[in-house]
This record gives C-alpha cells, sequence and structure tokens, in this order.
C-alpha cells in the first residue's frame, strides 16, 4: 500500500497536499558515518512501554492526571458484583452509571488493563499490588464458582427483576437465543464484557508480570468454550449477532499464549459472517452499522493473521482500515454519528454534537499498530498521529482526569465530561487506557533500525543496541525535534528512522550540527551510521496552514498546522452558544489567516470570518471551550446568495410563530412540564442542537395543547435519516395520522404538517396530542410539535 493514499482530503483552496517531502541534503558529511542506501525494513515491533519514559508534555499531563484519577477508584467496587455472584461477602459499594447497570463488571477489566498498562508506563509502586490483588480475588470468586464462571454483568429479566447474568447461559445451551444488537437474552453485552475482562488479565501478565492471571483467563475460557460446544454454527451465528467486542481476539491471545489449538479453532468459530465477509471481499456496507461493535472484531481477525498467515483476514482488516480512514473518519480522525457510520463520504452532512466515540479511536489505534507491524510505512502513523493528538488528547480533561463519551464538532457544542463515581461509561474505561500508554507508539525497532513515529517529548532504553535516547521538543506547536544519544557503549552503526509525514512539503535533518545526508523509503529519513554517545539529530518539518475538506465535500473544511486541528474559539463552555455556525468567505481563504501567537499555534481569521472573524487556537486544548471545527467555504457571491435564503427562511419562520396557536419543546423539562407529558418507555434525545423525545416498543407520549376555533394544522419536526419508524399521532384518542420515517430526507430536519379535523378542536381550550409506535418500531424522535392557523386562502 502506497502511503499518500491515507486521510488526506486536502482541497484545493491555497494548500500543497501528497507527499512532496525532500531532505535539503548537504555533501560534507564525516569519513566513515554515512553507511550504504537502505530501505525501511519488512515488518516493525513496538519498543515495551516499559522502556520509554515520558518527559514534560501534554501526554505526560494527561498520564499523570489518569495515574492519580486510577489510584482515587476502589478495586473492590469493582469487584462488587464478581464477590457477590459468588456468593462471597462485598468489599465495597458498587459504583453507579454503566456499573450498576446489566453491563456491571466490564469497568472491572478495563481498570486492570489501565493499571497494568500505567505500571509499566511508569513503574509506580503503588500500582502492582493492586494488579495483584485484582487478580487473586478473581482467582477466589472463579474457585468459588467451582466451574470457571467470573462474571460481574446481570440480567433484567421480562418482569423487570434485574438478577445474576449467568443465568442466561443454561438457555443459551438450550438453543433459546435472544439476541438484538446490545442485549443477549436480557443481558447487556455480556461477550463484549468478557473481552475486556480477557484483557486486563492478558495486561496483568504482559506488563506486571502476574503469572496467574493466565490461569483465570484459561479458567472462564473453559466456561465459554462449553457454551459454545453446545451450538451449532447458526445458533453460534445468533449469538455474535449481540456485539461481543473482540471475543475472538480473546482466544486468539490465549492460543498464543499457551499454543493449545482448541482455543484457536474456538477463535476461528467466532467470526460474524455478516460483517466479516463483505469486508474480506472487498464491500464496504458499513452504513447504518455500529461503529464500535465492529472495529474490535477486526482486530481479532489481525491477531489471527499474525498466528495463522490466513490472507483472508489480513485482506478484511486492510480494506477496513482503509475505508474508515479514508472515507468515514472526521478531521480528528474520529469516526461514526451517534455511534454509527454512514455512507462512505458524507461526513459534511454529520457534523453533530453526538461525533466520535472516543472508544472508536481507541480501537482504530490498536489496529493501526497490527498493520504497521506487518509492514512499516509512515502513513498508517500520519493517522495514528492525527488521530492520537486531535482526538485522544481531546478526550480527557488534565484538570480534572475525566473523560467525554462523544467529542462534538458540531459549531458551539461544549464537551460533556464523566463524573468521578457515576457514570463509568465505555469510554471512561477505554479512557483509563487510553491515557496510561501515550509512549508505547512512538518507538518501533526491527533489528539495528529504531524507528521513532511520534514525537512525544520522551526517553528510550533500545535494548538491541544497549543505547539510550532522548527525544526533546515542542513539537506540534514549533518544528524542531532533538534526539540525543544519551548513551552508547563505544560506537554502534544503526539506523535511524525518522517518519517525515505527508504534508510536510519539506524538511531538515542535521547531525551533531551539520547537514545529513539521508535516504527515504515508505515517508521515512533513514540516517544510517556509526553512532557514539553524545550524537544529536534535529529534524526540522515546516508547520504550514493548510485547509482540508471533509470526504466528499470539498465546501466544508478544516484548519490544520502541521498535524493539528485548529477551531474557533465560540467562549466559555459554561456559558450558552446561541449564534449561528461560523463561516469562511473569500476568494483566498487560507491567505486570509493571521498568526497572533506562533509559539501557541494561536491565529485570527482577517475579513473572511462570518459573521465576524475568529480566534483559531488548537482544537485538543479547548477542554473547556466552545468550538467551530468545520466551516462552510464561501465565495463572496455564494455568501451573498445564502444570505438572501437566509432572510427568506427568517420570514417564512416569522409569519409561522404569529400563526402559531401552540408549540411544544419536547425533551426540555419545563416545556414538558408546562404540558403536561405523560409518557412510559419514552424518553428525551438531543441531535444536532435540537432536543426531542421519542417512544419505544409498547410505550407512548402524549401532552396538552392550547387550540383555538377554525382549522388547524399539527405540525411534527423529525431528523431526515431517521428510519423503520413506524407510528401514530391522535389528537384526543382520535388518530390523525400513521407516519413512517424512510431517511429520505438526507441531512436536514424536516416538518410534516397534519391537519387537524375541526370536530376535535371546536370549542375547546386545550386538546391531548399523543404519539404511539407500532409494534416492534419506534415513534420519533419528534424535535418539536406547533399547532398554527391554517393560511387565508388567496382570493384571484
Amino acid at each position: 500500500m502506497h502511503r499518500r493514499s491515507i486521510l488526506q482530503g486536502a482541497v484545493s483552496l491555497g494548500l500543497i497536499s501528497g507527499w512532496s517531502a525532500k531532505a535539503n541534503a548537504a555533501t560534507a558529511t564525516s569519513a566513515g558515518n554515512t553507511g550504504s542506501a537502505a530501505g525501511v525494513p519488512a515488518t516493525a515491533r513496538a519498543v515495551p512501554l516499559s522502556s520509554v519514559r515520558l518527559l514534560p508534555s501534554a501526554y505526560q499531563d494527561a498520564v499523570q492526571a489518569n495515574q492519580a484519577y486510577l489510584l482515587r477508584l476502589s478495586a473492590d467496587r469493582f469487584l462488587h458484583n464478581y464477590h457477590k455472584f459468588a456468593g462471597l461477602p462485598t468489599k465495597g459499594a458498587i459504583y453507579g452509571g454503566w456499573e450498576s447497570d446489566t453491563i456491571a463488571g466490564e469497568g472491572l477489566g478495563h481498570y486492570l488493563s489501565a493499571l497494568s498498562l500505567m505500571y509499566a508506563q511508569t513503574g509506580t509502586p503503588a500500582l502492582k499490588p493492586r494488579i495483584d490483588y485484582i487478580v487473586a480475588e478473581l482467582a477466589r470468586v472463579q474457585q468459588a464458582q467451582g466451574d470457571g464462571y467470573i462474571a460481574g454483568f446481570m440480567r433484567k429479566r421480562k418482569d423487570g427483576q434485574v438478577v445474576d447474568g449467568k443465568e442466561i447461559f443454561p438457555e443459551i445451551m438450550r438453543g433459546e437465543i435472544r439476541s438484538a444488537g446490545f442485549d443477549l437474552n436480557g443481558c447487556w453485552v455480556p461477550l463484549y464484557n468478557w473481552h475486556k475482562v480477557f484483557a486486563g488479565l492478558f495486561d496483568a501478565q504482559t506488563y506486571a508480570g502476574n503469572d496467574q492471571a493466565l490461569q483465570v483467563a484459561l479458567g472462564l475460557a473453559g466456561y465459554i468454550d462449553k457454551v459454545f460446544a453446545a451450538l451449532n454454527d447458526e445458533q453460534v451465528q445468533q449469538v455474535l449477532g449481540c456485539e461481543h467486542g473482540g471475543i475472538n481476539e480473546s482466544f486468539a491471545e490465549l492460543y498464543a499464549r499457551t499454543q493449545d489449538k482448541r482455543w484457536l479453532a474456538l477463535a476461528q468459530r467466532l467470526y460474524h459472517t455478516k460483517v466479516l465477509l463483505p469486508l474480506a471481499q472487498g464491500r464496504d456496507e458499513l452504513a447504518n452499522l455500529h461503529s464500535n461493535t465492529q472495529i474490535p472484531k477486526l482486530i481479532g481477525l489481525a491477531r489471527l493473521h499474525e498466528l495463522t498467515g490466513r490472507e483472508s483476514d489480513a485482506t478484511a482488516v486492510d480494506f477496513f482500515w482503509k475505508r474508515v480512514t479514508q472515507h468515514h473518519s472526521y478531521v480528528i480522525g474520529g469516526n461514526g454519528d451517534r455511534e454509527y457510520f454512514s455512507a462512505p463520504d458524507s461526513i459534511a452532512a454529520h457534523i453533530t454534537e453526538q461525533t466520535c466515540e472516543a472508544c472508536c479511536s481507541y480501537n482504530m489505534l490498536k489496529m493501526t499498530r497490527h498493520l504497521y507491524s506487518w509492514a512499516p510505512d509512515a502513513a498508517y502513523f500520519d493517522y495514528y498521529e492525527r488521530t492520537h493528538l486531535n482526538h485522544i488528547l481531546a478526550h480527557q480533561n488534565p484538570r480534572t482526569g475525566m473523560f467525554t463519551y462523544m467529542t462534538p464538532l458540531m459549531s458551539g457544542v461544549a464537551r460533556e465530561y464523566s463524573s468521578e463515581e457515576n457514570d463509568f461509561w465505555c469510554c471512561v474505561l477505554s479512557g483509563m487506557e487510553s491515557h496510561a500508554k501515550h509512549g508505547d507508539s512512538i518507538y518501533w525497532e526491527n533489528k539495528d533500525t529504531l524507528f521513532v513515529n511520534l514525537y512525544i517529548p520522551s526517553t528510550v532504553e533500545w535494548k538491541a543496541a544497549a543505547a539510550k535516547l532522548e527525544l526533546n521538543t515542542r513539537y506540534p506547536y514549533e518544528g524542531d525535534i532533538d534526539l540525543k544519544v544519551r548513551r552508547l557503549a563505544g560506537q554502534r552503526y544503526f539506523t535511524l528512522a525518522l517518519r517525515i509525514p505527508a504534508w510536510a512539503k519539506e524538511h531538515t535533518v542535521l547531525v551533531n550540527g551539520k547537514p545529513q545526508a539521508v535516504t527515504h523509503d515508505k515517508g521515512y529519513a533513514l540516517i544510517r551510521r556509526r553512532w557514539r554517545a553524545g550524537d544529536t539529530v534535529r529534524l526540522s518539518l515546516p508547520l504550514d496552514l493548510r485547509l482540508e475538506a471533509a470526504a466528499g465535500n470539498d465546501h466544508v473544511v478544516a484548519l490544520l498546522r502541521g498535524p493539528m486541528v485548529l477551531a474557533a474559539d465560540l467562549g466559555a463552555a459554561d456559558k450558552p452558544f446561541n449564534g449561528l455556525a461560523p463561516a469562511l468567505v473569500g476568494a483566498n481563504i487560507l491567505g486570509a489567516f493571521a498568526e497572533s501567537d506562533k509559539s501557541k499555534a494561536v491565529y485570527r481569521s482577517v475579513g473572511t470570518g462570518r459573521p465576524g472573524d475568529m480566534k483559531f487556537t488548537p482544537f485538543y486544548a479547548q477542554y473547556e471551550r466552545r468550538a467551530a471545527v468545520y466551516f462552510n467555504a464561501y465565495s463572496e457571491a455564494e455568501w451573498a446568495a445564502s444570505e438572501v435564503a437566509f432572510r427568506k427562511e427568517e420570514a417564512r419562520l416569522k409569519d409561522l410563530a404569529a400563526r402559531s396557536v401552540d408549540v411544544m419543546h419536547l425533551g426540555e423539562m419545563q416545556p414538558e412540564r408546562d404540558h403536561d407529558l405523560q409518557s412510559d418507555i419514552s424518553y428525551p434525545v438531543s441531535y444536532r442542537g435540537r432536543n426531542g423525545r421519542d417512544a419505544r416498543t409498547g410505550g407512548y407520549f402524549s401532552f396538552r395543547m392550547k387550540c383555538s376555533d377554525g382549522p388547524l394544522v399539527l405540525q411534527a419536526s423529525y431528523w431526515g435519516e431517521e428510519r423503520n419508524r413506524d407510528f401514530y399521532i391522535s389528537v384526543d384518542g382520535e388518530r390523525i395520522a400513521h407516519v413512517k420515517l424512510d431517511g429520505s430526507h438526507a441531512g436536514v430536519f424536516f416538518d410534516e404538517e397534519y391537519p387537524v379535523p375541526e370536530r376535535l378542536t371546536s370549542g375547546k381550550a386545550n386538546v391531548v396530542v399523543r404519539f404511539d409506535p407500532e409494534p416492534g418500531h419506534t415513534a420519533g424522535p419528534v424535535f418539536g410539535v406547533r399547532l398554527f392557523t391554517q393560511r387565508a386562502a388567496t382570493v384571484v
């Protein structure tokens, strides 16, 4: 794969895209210091995390904030349900949020992984006893269970009672399988939950040297194997219809650690054909699939390929990665709107307050590491750096150590962070891991080549060369990156491979202060020479501004400086933003930015901002600010035309407001109280800055609206891409509409109008409006309801 095909959606607005980096090579080199030209090795592996130590930077800040949070948390509270369901005394109250729901127990696996990664990253002594304690307690739980079972998840029965989730597995083994997207026989994603437990146990062994963890994993695997042994292949596929994380990866990894082919056979059997086969055949059928449900399955295939060499697995992983990074990703590297993939190249239509679930990027970076290890190419780390810097670093507030679920890219929307003890969403838990391992992908190696893929201040103990190197830089705020050989016994011949990002139009390399001739291969500047302690290397990269278009729409753009996304600062997060989404206007938008503070990457638009010029700062660091990332780019004529359309719409809304008898703002507490909202199995929603409400199958919602005599129209607002929605609208008990939403209004909210028979409103002060779903369907979401008078007919 050629690196220049990756994610660079640059548009022709005064920027240069593609590979154009060339060394400003000098002719003067010391005799004997320049080796013969050599290419990038065929494979690579990451330098162990325990060999890397971070130096002061935003990444170190994130790790320190996360470590403090991990140490404030209680292992016993995460173990609560494990103890309880094994008949053992509990040692702490269960945590709130998701840990008190039927997905309980997932947190323990992530927590064990995070502690283990943090121990490798920092070496903090206090972490190791906690890791060993959790593993020992799980072994005690397993012994009490007597059959290898360990879990904390619960089951919600049809009568609403919440019980131990273990009771679903005898049903499943009898073939009584009720599988939906996130539910398996009343349990919320139990196999996904177990995947996290396996991962925690494996990480405890890998990073903390706890071999008891493998024995616990083997016991649990034996229980799960018995469940699947009772099922035929069709039933296995039924079970896999419920989100199952990377449970295939769990058994692949168990095979790698034990060489017991029993686990390889089970890993290969857990192949979700409906999703994975099209990818292996080169078909992108991702639209409307839940993003993070799919990514771990592909990571499992990547691990299987490494163990078996089966090419179809590698083909599926490679195809999926290319499609997601090139056709389904936002400028910060994340993907998904409301957690789902949309159609390829439709990012511009899905810039909302619910973009970029953090777990998706956490997993895409894992997948990228696999692909890179098979065939090192700097393009993989162009994507990795983009996502790691602009999404993962944005995902945690270093002041509090708390995490976002989504990273909203809609203009003016603030990030929402978790609480310490009462959320534990999946993205809190993956965040504990993401911010425990910022050093795990900086340095890679193959024999006598050391790759430097991320320019994060750090030291590395490179055991293959018995060397210690130190990397210092203010990158990405400044373009100079300094490497120094801190320790090396005598002299040693090896290659330093420095990643040259695709956006860098040129670069220079100095060795010991002198220009250095380098060779290039697969996006790397290769320096092969005889090194000694004290040698220094300086790589200088230009940090030019550029505009990048959203995939599929050249008129929706974002601003970048080097690898860093810059966003307009729209004010403090604790103050509302009620303005219009800002735009950029002009024939040379890129040329109209002025540098305000180079050291902090602060710029201002000059004459191009609408409704006014704006200050741009690094997006990731706008933790407690409201931001604008994407902008409609207009010529002056296009902007004038859009203003005409805006004024026309303003006049329409003014006329509608004048004729309105009552308006119901659904999903808002006070208006719903004022209108005597009644509901069952109905939930408030928020999307693209608008509040609404839906009702699931078996539920409803109703409310009172003022009315008047004469012909009235009921207007309801919907999001245009909702599909498979089937419901009824009634007024005072009489149905006036049967509504089916089929997703046919792409990218917009739309209004539907329903005439109300006069007999239903005549002589009344108010009426009850009710929404009921067809069985098996959802009503809405409805983003507002209005009753208004019909416009008088025009007399000709």
